[in-house]
């Protein structure tokens, strides 16, 4: 049998699979990297063949073209698929494949070239008519059949410099992004509100996405990002598959999506998928691909149309699953029948969306023949490893629990398992969730349930809570949102509902209780299994703990009082808790007629707590003075010299997190001592630098609590002599221990 080489990709993989269930000769081979066996990946167990390959960046796997090719050529794979992301759209591996006379499941070189860079796209739209935004290459024009798009022409609107991107911004206007032509998924661009930052904007570009050309774009303000679904065969057919909004858009990397849009009029939706299959004809484009749109009600002053061309995507889409589920048609199979030779009118799935007959063979006429309607609407969630309470930073490390479970109107998939890791090199996507319902609403309501019944726990943080929550604000239920909206949510900290605060604080003294006793108890076993006689301090059974939870300093005394009974008292009032150890590590609190469910995880910052769902954390008392890594990752440099002065607030380091390029801020001004080289690789906790503070005394310092605990109140006086009697026991055991 010949196998069918590709990339890893759990959930095109599944596609291909089921959709191929019928043909037993085709069998797949995976490339794996050391990291994701040890991660135990989702995909690497579903391969009928796996190949390990060096581990680290992608330039040493997945996005290593010669690699690629060398290992499809030793397999025998008769076709390379690649995915997303990584070689997915590098020319090179067509033109290597072909080479060896392996197929490639996409695009040529020659379209992938043309449409999939991100500068010549735009020069070959705007030339073939295609409404274009404000950009500094908006006065180049090809005849892209003709001439082709030559070198010289793109490095007209190739922008080398910081220098030269100074020089050409005014004419563009601010505010503008900066962007990497071969950027994607949220790398290598960067919004520039002023010409103050905007070279330090280039510099971060430049070192996301290295080698790329780099051009300036006008921002869009308050506007939609719409995109057309394509495929195309190699006969010359092209046809629209309906389309997805994905304005939802944290750090210009989609969060979530869904089809068909319905915020665009029907006429400007029409004619924006007829602009797309139009482009797709001019450069001769074959297979899957995606043009993506900026949407506007209120287009700018000289605009003569609502929409705008952004880039198309020469590959496969993420998200494919939600035009899967409204049109029928199955993508990844798809792609490989076309790659196979097949025109798109013996393809059975574009057959019933044209109302046509699945086994038939007859020419369909796409321009004249309407599509049938969407099957219903469908909304998609990413779930990402990453901390909601830090700017959405990613996240990596174990996971311990992943609990999902597919329904009727709920289909997602993970890229690993409750046995897991999510790796320093590897996406902060870990899954994906999809939504169906007969409208926009039912696949909300869907959407939210699903998010709200699944649980991730571990090392890492994930979006799950602060998903379910923002679509449930008013603003995505009216579906009155746009490119921007997210990111203003977060600027204006509307964050996830947490449950009052001094509950949290009492949940807190229990944990620390429930944790402290048993680890107590298991060491006082120990001991005696060993032979030894047992430090009378084990038997203690009262601590005093404190715990800054939001800038308030809870000072509180804790007592296991029973076996499920723990007892916390704070400014002298007591409260009565029973707590029952979980078999998954977590605790069943029980508190004035009401149960709840804790988990909780020791960080290098301080104590995460789990609390029905909502996250909440207890920091460490501040000390500005350390700069402490808040997750793992690599130094990139320094952008304050050693022993310079820094403010309050100004960015002192870079550090790369999951292929991501972020700015430390310092919490106070001082003089900065570095600790750590630039290109050392960061644990979480790990001391980047030192400040030396201009004024210790500003430090701001927690608070401490005068009040009362929820449900706090003098405590019963059995409940008050129990945990007496039980600390008087201790001390009485350690005072007749140590005679």
């Amino acid at each position: 049998p010949a196998p069918v080489f590709a990339p890893s990709s759990l959930h095109s993989h599944l596609r291909l699979r089921n959709a191929l269930f019928l043909l037993p000769q085709v069998r797949f081979t995976v490339m794996t990297t050391p990291e994701d066996l040890r991660a135990n990946a989702e995909y690497v167990r579903m391969a009928d063949e796996v190949i390990e390959v060096p581990g680290g960046a992608n330039n040493n796997n997945f996005a290593n073209v010669r690699l690629i090719c060398e290992l499809a050529e030793t397999c025998r794979a008769d076709a390379v698929w690649a995915g997303w992301g990584h070689a997915s759209e590098n020319p090179a591996l067509p033109d290597g494949l072909r080479d060896r006379g392996i197929a490639f499941i996409g695009p040529p070189s020659g379209p992938m070239r043309a449409l999939g860079d991100k500068i010549g796209s735009t020069i070959i739209a705007q030339s073939a008519g295609v409404p274009t935004i404000a950009w500094n290459g908006a006065s180049i024009r090809v005849d892209y059949k003709a001439t082709g798009l030559s070198d010289e022409v793109y490095a007209q609107a190739n922008v080398k410099t910081a220098e030269q991107a100074e020089r050409v911004a005014p004419d563009v206007g601010f505010p503008l992004m900066v962007k990497a032509s071969e950027g994607g998924g949220g790398k290598g661009i960067r919004k520039v509100e002023d010409l103050e930052g905007l070279a330090a904007a280039f510099r971060q570009v430049q070192g996301e996405v290295p080698g790329s050309p780099i051009f300036l774009m006008r921002l869009a303000s308050r506007a939609r990002h719409l995109e057309v679904q394509l495929l195309a065969d190699e006969y010359g057919e092209a046809i629209s598959l309906s389309g997805r909004d994905c304005s939802v858009q944290r750090r210009h990397q989609k969060i979530v999506e869904e089809g068909p849009p319905v915020a665009a009029d029907p006429h400007v939706w029409r004619e924006m998928e007829r602009a797309a299959v139009r482009l797709a004809k001019e450069v001769g484009y074959v297979n899957a691909g995606t043009v993506e749109y900026l949407y506007t009600e209120h287009p700018p002053e000289g605009a003569a149309t609502k929409f705008a061309f952004l880039e198309l995507n020469p590959r496969l889409q993420v998200e494919h699953p939600v035009t899967e589920m409204i049109t029928g048609v199955n993508l990844p199979a798809a792609q490989l029948q076309v790659a196979m030779g097949l025109p798109l009118h013996r393809i059975a799935d574009v057959r019933k969306l044209f109302g046509a007959s699945a086994t038939g063979s007859e020419p369909i006429n796409f321009d004249e023949t309407e599509q049938v309607p969407p099957l219903g609407h469908v909304i998609a969630s990413r779930i990402t490893a990453e901390n909601p309470d830090s700017g959405f930073q990613p996240t990596s490390g174990a996971i311990t629990e992943l609990n999902f479970r597919s329904t009727p109107n709920v289909w997602g998939y993970f890229s690993v398992d409750s046995s897991g890791r999510v790796h320093e090199y590897a996406d902060s996507q870990i899954g994906h969730l999809f939504g169906f319902g007969p409208s926009r609403e039912a696949a909300r309501r869907n959407m939210v349930l699903a998010l709200r019944e699944l649980s991730i726990r571990g090392d890492i943080r994930t979006t799950v809570e602060y998903l379910a929550h923002m679509m449930e604000s008013r603003d995505f239920r009216r579906n009155a949102i746009d490119t921007q909206w997210l990111d203003r949510r977060i600027t204006a900290n509307v964050g996830v509902g947490k449950p009052p605060a001094t509950f949290v604080a009492l949940i807190g003294g229990v944990v620390r209780c429930h944790v402290t006793v048993t680890s107590r108890a298991r060491e006082f076993c120990a001991q005696l299994e060993r032979g030894q006689c047992p430090s009378p301090s084990l038997l203690s059974v009262e601590d005093e703990v404190k715990m800054v939870y939001e800038g308030v300093r809870y000072t509180m005394q804790v007592a296991q009082a029973g076996e499920n009974l723990i007892v916390v008292s704070c400014n002298g009032v007591y409260v009565m808790v029973e707590a029952r150890a979980l078999s998954d590590g977590g605790l069943l609190v029980l508190l004035n007629g009401r149960s709840h469910v804790v988990y909780w995880k020791e960080e290098a910052t301080g104590l995460r707590v789990a609390l029905d769902g909502a996250t909440c954390v207890f920091t460490a008392e501040s000390d500005p003075s350390k700069l402490l890594a808040d997750v793992s990752g690599k130094l990139v440099r320094f952008l304050v010299e050693d022993g310079a002065h820094v403010d309050k607030g100004q960015g002192y380091a870079e550090v790369e997190v999951m292929k991501m390029y972020m700015p430390l801020l310092a919490p106070e001004a001082g003089v900065l001592r570095h600790v750590q080289p630039e290109g050392a690789i960061l644990e979480a906790g790990a001391l980047i630098g030192r400040l030396d503070l201009d004024d210790p005394s500003r430090v701001p310092q927690a608070e401490p609590f005068k009040g009362t605990l929820a449900g706090a109140g003098p405590a019963p006086a059995g409940v008050q002599a129990a945990a007496e009697a039980a600390a008087a026991a201790a001390a009485g055991t350690s005072a007749s221990s140590g005679g």
